[in-house]
């Protein structure tokens, strides 16, 4: 069968080459998109999907290669789907993903940020301290396997090591095999959740049955051989509690505010300490917070960027929509000698009104940290505000995203419809060899503002 070769121009947002078919008449025909191959090279691919107007597939033979290739570190990389970039260049694939954000703001937002900033760099390789591995027993190959799934596929990956994760937990992969193919209840656990701390690992083990005696001197000894710390988790997350050994507390820390910030393996945490560091200290100085300024954190979780506000500002308020959350975040407030500045709401903040911003009074300053789904209902509530009570309207925000499409969705919000202008925008290199793309925008209020038509589109987070 002959070859169908193209072009690519450009990369999707899952880091697939986008290039099209040629009409008969030489113009620019259907778009296929083709998994493995880089803008500027010349390849031919195999069609997995096929639709009217589209097709994608993966790369088969590669004629012309890019200057931006490289041969991927991770030998399990082009069946793993841990990761999508690797065989790109690093340096290129944050200039990508700043391409991906400046391209959502301009045609979902319908704005642009005066200046974009430089990205946030950290190390490329070894730095993922949070995982969640799958665990298969496959009957054919009388084997378990522990790791990410394959790609586009329900399939574990057959991977002997990992280069994204520490070398310690790489080099535990095959090891956790073995130990699991020996337990009683190796076919009743689906997964095993890792997180990794200044000072300690833990493995949560989700079990859908008890462990035996027998199960539990084998667990321990490996515990003992690794040096980490087990958790059972028998039902949903709330039910993951430490087993052996005991005493051991996970946490992080941020050394330039002081703050050591306890969590379980079940909290959402950064994966990426090194980074999550360099983050918090660009939000705290492009939020400008002066001695006297009252400050909200809005989806605060635990406290990430809450208690390093606390040592600069007046007064912080944190809300999130968990009291389990805002409990934890208050604990830790307490144990950093923070809890006579910060106060800790629980509301719902994806349904978030004007009411509920004049209730919380003025803030001069506010950082907003949301999950996927943005913070379009904030954005909307501040637009409001800004026709009734433009007195309440904080001078500037921080915002930090981790879906660049709706962040340019709020952002077209606040500067169409609720006075803010753009300052400044860039990228924060949270998970390299990934398409996930960590976003930051820096928004100031206008003293003079004419609220624009702009209807906040669907997008998909």
């Amino acid at each position: 069968m002959q070859e169908t070769f193209i072009n690519i121009k450009s990369l999707d947002m899952d880091a697939r080459g986008v290039g099209h078919l040629e009409n008969e008449d030489g113009t620019p025909g259907k778009v296929i998109f083709v998994e493995g191959a880089l803008p500027g090279e010349r390849v031919s691919f195999e069609t997995l999907r096929k639709k009217k107007n589209w097709e994608s597939g993966r790369m088969v033979t590669l004629q012309k290669p890019s200057s931006m290739r490289v041969e991927p570190k991770c030998p399990h990389f082009w069946h793993c789907g841990g990761c999508s970039m690797q065989h790109l260049e690093p340096s290129a694939q944050v200039a990508m993903k700043q391409r991906v954000l400046e391209d959502n703001l301009w045609h979902i937002g319908k704005t642009k940020a005066e200046n974009i900033m430089r990205p946030m760099y950290g190390p490329t390789w070894d730095y993922r301290y949070r995982a969640r591995l799958s665990v298969r027993y496959v009957a054919k190959k009388g084997t378990v396997l522990v790791g990410f799934h394959e790609r586009h596929s329900s399939y574990v990956a057959d991977m002997t090591s990992c280069e994204i994760l520490p070398d310690h937990l790489s080099a535990m992969l095959v090891p956790l095999r073995e130990l699991v193919r020996a337990l009683s209840i190796y076919q009743q656990m689906p997964q095993i959740e890792i997180a990794v701390g200044e000072e300690t690992t833990v493995l949560v083990l989700r079990i859908m049955a008890p462990l035996s005696p027998a199960d539990e001197v084998l667990v321990k000894a490996f515990a003992d051989e690794w040096n980490i710390q087990w958790w059972l988790q028998p039902k949903g997350p709330d039910t993951a509690a430490p087993f052996y050994p005991p005493g051991k507390e996970l946490y992080y820390t941020l050394p330039e505010f002081g703050i050591r910030m306890p969590f379980k393996p079940t909290d959402f945490t950064q994966v990426n300490h090194q980074i999550n560091r360099l983050l918090v200290h660009k939000a705290l100085t492009l939020l400008d917070v002066q001695p006297t300024d009252r400050v909200a954190d809005l989806f605060c979780g635990l406290g990430n960027f809450t208690l390093p506000l606390a040592t600069q500002a007046k007064e912080v308020v944190g809300i999130e929509g968990s009291t389990a959350l805002t409990t934890r975040a208050l604990e830790n407030a307490r144990a950093n000698g923070l809890a006579d500045k910060t106060t800790f709401y629980t509301r719902n903040l994806f349904e978030v009104t004007k009411d509920d911003l004049i209730a919380l009074g003025k803030f001069d300053r506010m950082l907003v940290d949301p999950p996927r789904d943005g913070a379009v209902a904030l954005a909307i509530a501040l637009a409001e505000l800004r026709l009734t009570h433009p007195e309440l309207m904080p001078q500037r925000i921080v915002y930090v995203s981790c879906s660049p499409s709706t962040l340019a969705r709020d952002a077209g919000i606040l500067t169409h419809r609720a006075g803010y202008v753009l300052k400044k925008a860039g990228v924060a290199n949270m998970f390299p060899h990934t398409s996930h793309v960590e976003s930051i925008g820096v928004f100031e209020r206008l003293e003079h503002f004419q609220p624009r038509e702009f209807a906040a589109p669907e997008v998909a987070e």
